[in-house]
């Protein structure tokens, strides 16, 4: 079970990470952040992503994980946390699950 800082980290994150891919992502895709996951030692974390359209997953991915060391600098600029965590970035299959039900369904 998450902490209640552990949450209000992880709602940070995935602001941040919002506008650090807005900013920063000239990949000719969109991409969302949906979460993200602090470890309960908060030196880690892992933003789940959705892309769209899915065929430029793999090179917005990669683009992601290439900006990783971009992206800790970043939050060292708009945080105060401590330590500031080592971001991995992976896409959400569960929310990419959840579209493809909604598609079966609504045919």
């Amino acid at each position: 079970m998450e902490s209640r800082r552990q949450t209000q980290v992880s709602q940070l994150i995935s602001q941040l990470a919002g506008d650090f891919f807005a900013r920063e992502s000239n990949v000719k895709a969109l991409i969302t952040v949906t979460h993200a996951d602090v470890s309960p030692s908060f030196k880690e974390v892992t933003v789940f992503i959705t892309v769209l359209p899915q065929t430029m997953e793999e090179q917005a991915l990669k683009f992601a994980k290439r900006a990783r060391s971009d992206f800790r600098e970043y939050l060292k600029k708009q945080t105060r946390l401590h330590p500031i965590p080592i971001a991995d970035f992976a896409i959400d299959l569960g929310e990419k699950n959840r579209q493809r039900i909604d598609e079966l369904t609504r045919n």
